[in-house]
């Protein structure tokens, strides 16, 4: 049996629909920087799919560039934003966001998510007990969707944080790298148009959904940032062949396709979810995306990691370890069989 990868879901190269279109135009003379057709065609079926008609479409190269750029470009040089102490950008980004010049201010998570609560009361006490002349001023919220533990933020609960965004003037950013995957989980109450009604600024993942690489942020409204470009190439995240990147998304966003193969990498997840409890294996938390979190114990892991790349996620005990699994909009049917067959 060949070694198996359910690590991470940015293994594969592309989509082939991706590949085909960019072996088709390879030779064609096309302008740079995203002013190009397909840039400006990528835009517009983005923003026909959100159902925001006057939203700025743009794409970065990858996913902590976007964090950066788009945190670093909302808020002025004394704010801060609010994250859950599980957030990304609190967790695996080196520092990027610290490196703007912009504090994390983390929160207590509940489930890997961020409560409106939690941001509420952070900011009566702010508010009530932080003199602003001397203290980082909280300006935006940060979510992800998913989150780093495969959690969905329910319509509930995303507008119970634009709710205390509106109250406390914050402004609201998701974090997409894997938007697809929540759009597509079984447990999924949020539409795309909801998406973009309720947060100030988010991106489509597209490095860890069938892209080569490359997101595509949205802000709904673009006279809040009227010079977004700039910063996106002071940061190094603006590709001279911006085509490469609308060519992908103008791909991803024809005929639903981004949809539709998110939800391979769901059913593949629930596929190897099933066969787990089947086996009776436990899981470290619970959740319907692409991510799952099974314990195992640390005399049968030794004789998996043989065959199967997978990531440590934490010792539950002195004899169990939990990991991730991963599938991916490329993941099969026989290689969640394979897996199974190992366990």
């Amino acid at each position: 049996m060949k070694q198996l990868h359910f690590d991470s879901d940015y293994m594969e190269g592309a989509h082939p629909e991706i590949i085909k279109k960019l072996a088709k135009i390879n030779f064609d003379k096309i302008v740079g920087y995203g002013t190009d057709e397909y840039c400006k065609s990528a835009a517009r079926k983005i923003r026909e799919a959100f159902e925001c008609p006057n939203a700025g479409v743009h794409f970065l190269v990858g996913g902590t560039q976007t964090n950066k750029v788009v945190i670093a470009s909302f808020l002025r040089p004394y704010e801060a934003v609010i994250a859950a102490d599980t957030g990304h950008i609190a967790t695996h980004e080196s520092g990027a966001i610290e490196n703007s010049g912009h504090k994390v201010i983390t929160l207590p998570n509940d489930n890997a998510k961020l409560k409106a609560s939690a941001v509420l009361e952070y900011m009566k006490d702010f508010e009530e007990h932080c003199n602003p002349t001397h203290t980082t001023i909280p300006a935006m919220v940060y979510i992800s969707q998913p989150t780093e533990t495969g959690t969905l933020y329910s319509l509930e609960e995303l507008k119970a944080l634009r709710a205390v965004c509106d109250a406390y003037d914050l402004k609201f950013f998701v974090d997409g790298a894997r938007l697809g995957y929540a759009f597509a989980a079984p447990t999924n109450d949020i539409m795309m148009k909801d998406l973009a009604e309720l947060a100030d600024v988010f991106y489509i993942g597209g490095t860890k959904i069938g892209a080569l690489f490359g997101e595509a942020v949205v802000i709904k409204d673009p006279e809040k940032i009227r010079y977004f470009r700039t910063p996106i190439k002071q940061n190094g995240a603006l590709l001279a062949k911006g085509w490469l990147l609308g060519v992908q998304f103008d791909v991803l966003f024809t005929d639903q396709l981004y949809l539709n193969i998110s939800k391979n990498a769901i059913d593949r997840a629930m596929e190897l979810k099933q066969g787990l409890l089947n086996k009776g294996y436990t899981f470290y938390c619970e959740s319907f995306t692409n991510q799952q979190f099974v314990i195992l114990p640390d005399e049968k892991l030794n004789d998996f990691n043989q065959h199967v790349t997978s990531t440590f996620w934490e010792k539950v005990d002195d004899t169990h370890t939990a990991i991730r699994l991963v599938t991916s909009w490329a993941t099969t049917s026989d290689e969640i069989e394979q897996l199974l067959s190992l366990l």
